[in-house]
């Protein structure tokens, strides 16, 4: 049998590998600037930072029983937030805090399942709210405000929400199967 006059499937499948590979490249959106992709990798890393006081939070509540979601409360620091956030959109300012408020709940309720399934009794290092855990997020929260003025007009730029996904995984915490992570991107990111 002769098959010279019909290509050999090797050939066929890597023309078609080779089409695969352009039409990819083709429509992956640009990378942005050295000075864009500093910014976004700052603001995630203060993402991170203050997902870092998640379990802080965490172990205070356990040990004096405290609910991880106290809407009232939530609601008088994201107003305040929103309010020291006057280079901001309003909306948008809302949504970005309620990601991260929500990402650190779900960090604080995911710790919380893990030690009842532990059988953890209480920390006997346990951070105060007060004095150890809300000067951080005093101090993290300006800084997110200011980084997230530069970076706003960006977002709607091609490609930057999924630049961000993809920074997001080496920079921000992957703590409870990347959940956290998630839900702090969730919402404030445009399409």
């Amino acid at each position: 049998m002769k098959f010279s006059k019909t290509p050999s499937f090797g050939k066929f499948f890597a023309c078609w590998f080779l089409l695969f590979l352009l039409a990819g490249c083709q429509s992956m959106a640009p990378a942005p600037g050295a000075a864009d992709a500093a910014r976004v990798d700052h603001l995630l890393t203060l993402i991170d930072q203050r997902l870092a006081v998640a379990p802080m939070v965490a172990k205070a509540k356990w040990n004096s029983g405290g609910a991880v979601n106290d809407p009232p409360r939530e609601q008088l620091i994201l107003d305040a937030v929103v309010a020291q956030a006057k280079g901001l959109d309003p909306v948008f300012a809302r949504r970005f805090f309620q990601a991260q408020f929500d990402a650190s709940k779900a960090m604080q309720l995911g710790l919380h399942a893990q030690w009842r399934r532990q059988g953890q009794g209480r920390f006997d290092d346990a951070p105060d709210l007060g004095r150890d855990v809300r000067p951080v997020l005093d101090r993290l929260t300006p800084e997110l405000i200011a980084e997230l003025e530069k970076i706003e007009p960006m977002l709607a730029q091609p490609g930057m929400a999924a630049y961000i996904a993809m920074r997001s995984k080496i920079l921000v915490r992957g703590d409870l199967d990347g959940e956290p992570r998630r839900v702090a991107l969730q919402g404030w990111l445009k399409d």
